[in-house]
C-alpha cells in the first residue's frame, strides 16, 4: 500500500450557504465516507481546516506573509489515505460526496517516503 494525501479545494466555505437541515445532511454523508474509508483500512487521518490564515513566501531567508494566493480556491481539508496506486487513489477522491454539494476540487498527491524522516 502506497500513501497519498487528498488536498480538498472549494472556492470559499462551502457551508455558509447552506441551511441547517443540509449542513447535517452533508456532514453525515462524509461521516460516511469517512466511515467506510476507515471500514476499508484505507484511512490514515482527515480533518477539515479553518478558513483562518496566511500564506508565508519565502526566497533566499526573507519572509513576508499575506493572504492566500490571487485564486479563489482554498484547501478546506485533507485526506491522508492508503492505496494501492494512484488510479485508486483518484477513485476514492471522486467518491467524496463533497462534488454533490460544492464546486470542488481534490489533489492526489502520492507522498514520497525518505528514510530518516519520522
Amino acid at each position: 500500500m502506497q500513501e497519498f494525501m487528498l488536498l480538498v479545494r472549494t472556492e470559499d466555505d462551502h457551508l455558509a450557504d447552506m441551511s441547517p437541515k443540509e449542513q447535517q445532511d452533508h456532514v453525515t454523508q462524509i461521516g460516511n465516507y469517512i466511515g467506510k474509508l476507515m471500514q476499508d483500512g484505507k484511512l490514515k487521518g482527515a480533518q477539515p481546516l479553518d478558513m483562518a490564515g496566511k500564506m508565508i513566501y519565502g526566497d533566499k531567508g526573507v519572509f513576508k506573509d499575506g493572504p492566500y494566493s490571487e485564486s479563489k480556491e482554498v484547501i478546506v481539508g485533507y485526506f491522508h489515505i492508503l492505496a494501492n496506486d494512484l488510479d485508486e487513489a483518484i477513485d476514492i477522491a471522486k467518491a467524496n460526496p463533497l462534488f454533490e454539494a460544492a464546486k470542488a476540487s481534490v489533489e492526489v498527491r502520492p507522498i514520497k517516503v525518505m528514510e530518516g524522516i519520522n
